[in-house]
């Protein structure tokens, strides 16, 4: 690993901030390899996407994997609410026991579940896992008003989550984002104010997003839903050596200024002159009129 250039203080593994939550939408053994050959140590945890968990073939042998990397991974929490549905909690605990998981999701973005029935959840789940929630809809016409969201998120908090993810979907178009992607401020101020960013995954698949909560919140805030394929791009974001984050952690201007200044007074004074003066454009000739 190069060392030589100074760049933001990234926390080290085994992470509790600057998280970086991968999503795996299926990955075969090979592509894990892979990835994990390149950014291992870029990631803190893997989700298996909604319900992939149950259906991957090898997911046993996948878990293992990524554990004996050092990386735990959890099932999507659709898979558990469909497993509260069916009312398949324990079926769904040992299940999840037996395949070598130690991190769970519960969430509530399809289901209604009242904040008093998921603490109920998260609390037995806490018993045997370490548990994540997840707040807000999966349903782009249904709007949680901040003030609900800081509620729910408390409630968690407060119920037991190591952390609460804020949803966006795989797709970046809900919860904390408008249908185009942007990022809904207003609501992610609010949230911020009232609730210590350490203790929030903030969902973010697009680099649009990534670049927004980075700027906002720094290089070691939490981000979710990354593809497995965007890591060692979203880690350049959190330490300036991409374009986009580049003059929030090193001193661009700075360096254009006193640049710019170098230039100017090893230009020909005429040219220094002619680069500083203001051109006007000539008075119109006024025709005489015979």
């Amino acid at each position: 690993m190069l060392d030589f250039f100074s760049l933001p203080t990234r926390s080290v593994k085994p992470r509790d901030v600057g998280v970086t939550h991968v999503i795996d939408k299926g990955m075969g053994l090979r592509q894990i390899e892979d990835l994990l050959e390149t950014s291992s140590g870029y990631i803190d945890i893997v989700k298996l996407g909604w319900g992939t968990g149950y259906v991957t073939q090898n997911v046993v042998e996948k878990i293992r994997v990524y554990r004996e990397a050092g990386i735990p991974v959890c099932f999507g929490g659709t898979l558990l609410e469909v497993a509260i549905l069916q009312k398949r909690m324990d079926a769904f605990r040992d299940m999840a026991l037996e395949a070598g998981v130690t991190h769970v999701e519960i969430s509530n973005g399809v289901i209604d579940m009242s904040m008093k029935e998921k603490a109920r959840y998260i609390q037995e789940l806490s018993n045997d896992f370490t548990v994540l929630s997840e707040v807000g809809s999966k349903d782009s016409e249904k709007i949680i008003p901040p003030f609900r969201w800081v509620e729910m998120i408390q409630s968690d908090l407060d119920a037991g989550c190591w952390k609460v993810i804020c949803e966006a979907r795989e797709s970046g178009t809900v919860g904390l984002y408008f249908g185009s992607g942007e990022a809904r401020a207003g609501l992610i101020d609010e949230i911020v104010a009232k609730v210590d960013p350490a203790d929030l995954i903030f969902e973010s698949p697009l680099k649009s997003q990534q670049v927004y909560m980075v700027q906002k919140l720094g290089s070691e805030v939490n981000l979710g839903n990354i593809a497995a394929n965007e890591v060692i791009a979203l880690e350049t974001l959190r330490l300036g050596l991409r374009g986009d984050t580049m003059a929030d952690f090193h001193d661009v201007e700075i360096w254009n200024k006193r640049r710019n200044a170098e230039l100017e007074a090893e230009m020909p004074r005429p040219e220094r002159r002619s680069r500083g003066a203001k051109t006007t454009p000539p008075k119109p000739r006024l025709k005489r009129v015979q």
